[in-house]
């Protein structure tokens, strides 16, 4: 019997088809592909959302 962790790398791995070319979006000089597009895009959106959000503060104390 397999593991549950070998189960879902079966799982994701078959959702995602990873056996052709990338796809690269050419700025002049900059060329990029587009997974490593979506990820930087996907930090700076997680980035502002951190510096935005505010955080709670056990105690309800005001600030310092």
């Amino acid at each position: 019997m397999q593991t549950l962790s070998a189960v879902m790398v079966h799982v994701v791995g078959s959702l995602i088809n990873l056996d052709h070319p990338g796809h690269y979006i050419n700025w002049g000089f900059i060329q990029i592909s587009v997974a490593n597009l979506t990820v930087i895009i996907l930090m700076v959106i997680v980035f502002i959302l951190a510096i935005l959000i505010p955080f709670h503060r056990p105690g309800g104390g005001g600030d310092r």
